[in-house]
């Protein structure tokens, strides 16, 4: 049976592509960014292929939009509306990495990516990165999609080990623990291999 999990975060700037890369490692996965908003020369995508083996991937962006901001107002500069996706057709694993977090506008008419999500069936891999509000950004995302009756797969955490707010998360949603990524002064092939291994059997 082929795993699929779609990769969110509870904001902006977390480690999405980071924990995109390993997990498309993990699971000899097809990766896949539907928007891409802004940094387009040097996009998720081709950070995530530099970081990979060959075995892995990359499926093309469904949107390529030119500027580094919230979808709704990026494809309005560039004249586009974002309508509903539909997921790739692949046999094999499946690593999707979502943009920004849940309630990320995708147009003018009331279109979030959490809408996405719903119509997409996959359970989350859910990414918190450590830093002072992370607690309160990681319940309500943890609430959302309890709310909405999403699965989640597991947490993946971002940042060096910090026992009260990792306990007190994983207390109050319940989620399961996957691992923990930490911060390096720069990310290789080899850090990709080696966290890749450590959760191997764990998704």
């Amino acid at each position: 049976m082929n795993k699929k999990y779609i990769v969110t975060g509870i904001g902006t700037d977390i480690g999405k592509t980071v924990v995109s890369a390993i997990l498309a490692e993990a699971l000899n996965a097809f990766y896949w960014k539907p928007i891409q908003a802004g940094d387009l020369e040097n996009s998720d995508s081709i950070k995530v292929k530099s970081l990979c083996s060959k075995e892995i991937t990359i499926v093309p962006e469904a949107y390529r939009l030119s500027k580094a901001m919230s979808p709704h107002a990026a494809a309005n500069i560039d004249e586009i509306k974002i309508e509903k996706i539909k997921i790739p057709n692949l046999k094999g694993n499946l690593i999707i990495e979502g943009a920004g977090g849940l309630m990320v506008p995708l147009n003018n008419d009331g279109l979030l990516y959490i809408d996405l999500i719903e119509e997409w069936k996959l359970p989350i891999i859910l990414v918190s990165k450590h830093y002072i509000g992370s607690i309160n950004h990681t319940l309500m995302t943890a609430e959302i999609l309890k709310n909405k009756k999403i699965q989640v797969e597991g947490i993946i955490f971002v940042g060096n080990e910090n026992i009260p707010t990792e306990s007190i998360i994983l207390k109050q949603t319940k989620l399961k623990y996957i691992t923990r990524i930490p911060f390096v002064k720069e990310v290789t092939k080899d850090f990709i291999q080696k966290e890749a291994i450590k959760i191997t059997s764990k998704i």
